[in-house]
């Protein structure tokens, strides 16, 4: 019965989420499009003629919004690359490259290289998120595990004036991976937009500048 009330109103706040209302009206595939849009319209992260890559961007909104502004290439394209990558399908999305697949087998780098070209990424975004499992000690090992894969993924592939964006949560072992983007980067900041819910304790972690690039 618990969970047929929970469901409800979650369905309840869902239809009545203005940002629902506005993914719909602006064609965003999900109001995740929001709280990429903040974050960057507050940072500036993206900008004309990068290279940016999505980690675990189905269903597709943060590469539609990354799409929308590097909009204004040759011919009605994009002034820069876009690169998606999940290990689900994603309908596609117009000038953005996707794979399918686990970016750490080397098929997917292989094809990730060849998108690549020779050039370092400029912006790395992930959104990604582990199936929970309702333990709170495996689930704060499984979020900490994605954020490890998302840093490891820019040192590997990123510029070292890049920056990294991340979705964390209050209660998975969020200390833990604050101290790590310390380690790692050179300015660290939390971002919580307003599209967030206020309910949820999801955040997002922002780091620039590579303190241990690859090839350092």
């Amino acid at each position: 019965m618990a969970k047929n009330k929970f469901n409800k109103n979650w369905i309840h706040d869902h239809i009545n989420d203005p940002y629902v209302k506005l993914a719909q009206k602006e064609g965003y595939r999900a109001r995740a499009a929001y709280k990429l849009k903040e974050i960057d319209e507050e940072a500036k992260l993206i900008k004309p003629g990068q290279v940016i890559v999505d980690l675990g961007c189905t269903p597709g909104s943060w590469g539609q919004y990354t799409r929308r502004k590097l909009a204004g290439g040759k011919d009605g394209g994009i002034n820069g690359t876009i690169i998606g990558l999940d290990m689900l399908p994603m309908e596609p999305i117009a000038d953005m490259h996707f794979i399918q697949g686990d970016f750490r087998e080397e098929e997917v780098v292989a094809q990730l290289d060849e998108i690549l070209a020779g050039r370092q990424v400029d912006l790395v975004l992930s959104d990604m998120a582990p199936n929970l499992s309702g333990i709170p000690t495996a689930d704060a090992a499984r979020m900490e595990h994605l954020i490890d894969l998302a840093i490891e993924f820019s040192q590997q592939h990123m510029k070292p004036e890049g920056a990294l964006l991340v979705k964390c949560f209050k209660d998975m072992g969020f200390t833990q991976i604050v101290e790590k983007f310390r380690t790692e980067f050179k300015v660290v900041q939390q971002k919580k937009p307003k599209a967030s819910r206020d309910k949820s304790s999801e955040i997002f972690l922002l780091g620039r500048g590579l303190k241990h690039p690859a090839d350092a």
